[in-house]
């Protein structure tokens, strides 16, 4: 007897909707499945009320779980029905596809998808070859018209169709035979002999689902023999199987693994729709538009189901699809345009369902290890991307960052840190959280360094810090381990740092290594880590540094001190960071004076110890004037006088502000800039242009306006009064300053503002500034800007000077 064959797409709702009715038109003593057979003694858990599709069959190899292969299932696949119609009514359920054992072998890492267009590039398409025959030139909505789009009670017969598509997929095998994959053949065989043995366990009355590509072969005269003769000397490896969460936007064909759809919102939609599915679906959309802010009303809804039958009737199609829906939509309620469908094709159209799988599910331990974690933690995987700001000073989000932490060194990436959007402080953390599907790999893969996270993560740090391949490897891991709290790996990683440090002579390898240490010792701080050890190995870096520096520059081409540039700036921030009783702050002072004056470090690198002085204070403006006039000198050749101004007021540095504020900087390049030759002018050109268009619109402006009315000469220093800024008056307006004096009164806590503050210790103010700082009260005058004059005054006129 011939079994009930139901052919179908794997992932489809017309497809599944025929399969349930199918069996309950003709129940079967046994359901078997396209699918692998190591999965059987896990079909029971799919009848757990806790297990929520969309979800998927992983099996991976034991000795390497980097090799792995996923089964998807939607609660609108065929597959899923079947297995869910059979647990219900305690029918016999199994599955009778090769065995992932062999497929793992073989190389392969998914499921072919059977009916599916462009499943192969040499394989034949039997969609669009039937739907060639039938007039349709897209094979995808022949489909949807034919089988997909039918509702409940399509048909008289449920078992017609099958019987229809048998047919025609018997026609097409006998033309193209296996279409160009031998792998079906394989497959074909352990299925037939998987058939065979089902029908001596149970009886003839026996179900098969499977892809419909595969219908004739059940029907197949071929002997036991032949088929085990194909399966003989395969390869096979030891397989783990267990269930796993999906995601619909994993269902997408464009989003990794194949399965065949290109919108499972849409299709879950269908599958779930009791009626009425097109007026159901704009009801949605229109929902969700409203929640976007945007004016949709029930007439637009109305509109749009109108228009999207009209287009169905104009365009042939027995129901209207997502194409009709989705120029609907377009036309009533986007008024046309296609940025919103952007929105609704993301949040419906695919979707942003994750599944869920029941915690007694067969799970390697470190999987069970980190989904307590997770639970514990209150820290729940989502398929849709989410920002979280954790504030370290609280334990469970210091709990939380040292589990991403950890997550991350052992290469899953759930979460990414990110810029955070409030304090920048070092006990904030701002992350990007996203579970995806193949994160569950990531776990098996990773499991093989321990059964918890914690020891996993000590055991990939230690075994990283033995073959790292280069110093900046090993500092960026220390920096790592102390952000995941891993102080079991601290010694092992240490030692390793301290051993390449004392061997490595490379100036650059040494400037790319401090960085990395300095933020440890201060997230060690915040952490309350011990980072005693690692201080001892940044201050002999340090002091390294400070000796190789100054001949590592010398005699550099222009790509080598663009290099050695980034260096010393990162270098210089890690000297800021080291503890105060560690810092080298004279002898890296020494060390940028040394390289600031001389001449055969490139200007690049002089220039911009110049400013890194300068801006610490160590190098006051007259002698910053000074080297810069020496660098623009007329012997100077103007393609390293043209780097010395980019090290020296390029990049985001604050460069133009500086040329703002001292005009005689912005002098010395004006007079200079028009002293170069026509021929140097265009050689020195790209480098100018790089420096200046770094800057903001407003400071080149301000520039511009600058050296349009005549910027003050070097010699002289003094402002030329005969002209000001626009927009800015060549004197103080006194009576309006004044009219800012009563809100300043109140911020300030001044007398008669009604706070019982006294001046200058206002909310977040702090005490008044002292007579050390510039331009102060107790200077007795305001620091001059443009367009104003220096004005002194006496105490009494304190906060009229602040207002001012």
């Amino acid at each position: 007897m011939t079994p009930l064959l139901l052919g179908v797409r794997h992932h489809g709702p017309g497809s599944a909707r025929a399969v349930r009715a199918a069996l309950e038109a003709a129940p079967p003593d046994a359901v078997l499945i396209e699918g692998p057979p190591e999965a059987d003694a896990l079909l029971a858990l799919a009848a757990d009320d806790r297990m929520r599709p969309p979800v998927a069959l992983l099996a991976h190899a034991v000795d390497d779980p980097g090799r792995a292969a996923f089964w998807p299932l939607a609660d609108f696949s065929p597959e899923w029905v079947a297995i869910r119609w059979a647990l219900g009514r305690g029918v016999p359920v199994r599955f009778i596809d090769l065995p992932a054992a062999f497929s793992l072998a073989a190389g392969a890492v998914e499921p072919a998808e059977d009916g599916a267009a462009g499943a192969d590039p040499v394989r034949v398409d039997p969609l669009a070859v039937l739907a060639g025959a039938a007039g349709y030139d897209d094979p995808e909505r022949w489909w949807e018209d034919v089988v997909e789009h039918r509702g409940p009670g399509g048909g008289s017969d449920p078992l017609a169709p099958f019987a229809a598509l048998g047919e025609a997929m018997a026609a097409l095998r006998g033309r193209y035979g296996h279409g160009g994959h031998e792998r079906d053949l394989v497959r074909e065989a352990h299925m037939r002999l998987q058939l065979r043995s089902a029908r001596k366990e149970f009886s003839d009355r026996l179900a098969v689902v499977c892809g419909a590509w595969h219908m004739p072969a059940f029907s197949e005269k071929t002997t036991v023999a032949a088929d085990r003769a194909l399966l003989k000397g395969l390869p096979k490896v030891r397989t783990g199987m267990t269930w796993v969460p999906w995601t619909h936007r994993r269902l997408a064909r464009q989003s990794g693994y194949g399965a065949g759809i290109d919108s499972p919102g849409w299709y879950g939609h269908l599958f779930q729709a009791p009626d009425r599915p097109i007026e159901r679906w704009m009801t949605k959309v229109a929902g969700l538009l409203r929640d976007e802010g945007r004016i949709v009303s029930s007439a637009h809804v109305i509109e749009a189901v109108r228009l999207a039958e009209t287009l169905a009737a104009l365009r042939g199609r027995p129901h209207a699809g997502l194409t009709e829906t989705t120029d609907a939509i377009r036309a009533v309620m986007c008024d046309g345009s296609d940025v919103p469908l952007d929105l609704i094709r993301d949040r419906l159209v695919v979707g942003d369902v994750l599944g869920e799988v029941p915690d007694d599910a067969p799970a390697v331990p470190l999987q069970r290890d980190l989904s307590r974690a997770q639970r514990t933690l209150r820290l729940k995987p989502e398929a849709r991307e989410r920002e979280l700001d954790l504030d370290l000073r609280k334990e469970t989000d210091a709990s939380r960052s040292r589990l991403l932490h950890r997550l991350r060194l052992l290469s899953i990436g759930w979460g990414e840190p990110t810029a955070g959007r409030g304090s920048t402080g070092t006990f904030r953390e701002s992350w990007r959280l996203r579970w995806e599907p193949e994160l569950h790999v990531r776990v098996a893969e990773a499991g093989v360094w321990g059964t918890t996270v914690l020891s996993a993560a000590v055991a990939k740090a230690e075994n990283d810090a033995v073959t790292a391949a280069d110093l900046a490897g090993i500092t960026s891991l220390a920096e790592r381990c102390l952000l995941a709290e891993l102080t079991d790996a601290l010694p092992v990683v240490m030692r390793a740092l301290a051993d390449r440090a004392a061997l490595d002579a490379d100036v650059g390898h040494l400037a790319r290594a401090l960085p990395a240490l300095a933020r440890s010792l201060r997230y060690g701080d915040v952490r309350s880590t011990d980072t005693s050890a690692l201080a001892e190995v940044a201050t002999g870096l340090a002091e390294r540094i400070c000796v190789g520096l100054p001949p590592a520059c010398a005699g550099l081409d222009a790509e080598g001190a663009g290099r050695m540039r980034r260096d010393l700036d990162a270098v210089h921030t890690a000297m800021g960071l080291l503890p105060a009783e560690r810092r080298p702050g004279e002898r890296w002072s020494a060390v940028l004076r040394g390289l600031a004056v001389r001449d055969a470090v490139p200007g690049l690198l002089r220039g911009r110890a110049a400013r890194l002085l300068l801006d610490d204070g160590r190098l006051d403006e007259d002698e910053a004037a000074r080297l810069m006039s020496l660098a623009l000198s007329t012997g100077a050749p103007p393609a390293e006088a043209a780097a010395w101004i980019e090290g020296f007021i390029g990049g985001a540095s604050g460069g133009g502000m500086l040329l703002v504020h001292d005009e005689r900087l912005l002098a010395l390049v004006d007079g200079w800039l028009t002293r170069v030759s026509p021929e140097a002018f265009t050689d020195v050109l790209p480098l100018l242009r790089r420096t200046f268009s770094a800057y903001e619109s407003g400071v080149r402006r301000t520039l511009g306006e600058l050296i349009r009315r005549g910027p003050a000469t070097a010699s002289g220093g003094q402002r030329r009064s005969e002209a000001a800024i626009p927009g800015f008056a060549p004197d103080l307006h006194l009576r309006r300053a004044d009219a800012v004096l009563p809100v300043l009164r109140l911020l300030l806590g001044a007398p008669g503002s009604g706070t019982g503050l006294e001046p200058g210790t206002g909310p977040g103010l702090g005490t008044a500034p002292g007579p050390e700082a510039k331009g102060s009260a107790a200077e007795g005058r305001v620091e001059q800007g443009p367009g104003m004059s220096e004005t002194p005054g006496t105490e009494d006129d304190d906060l009229a000077r602040v207002g001012r």
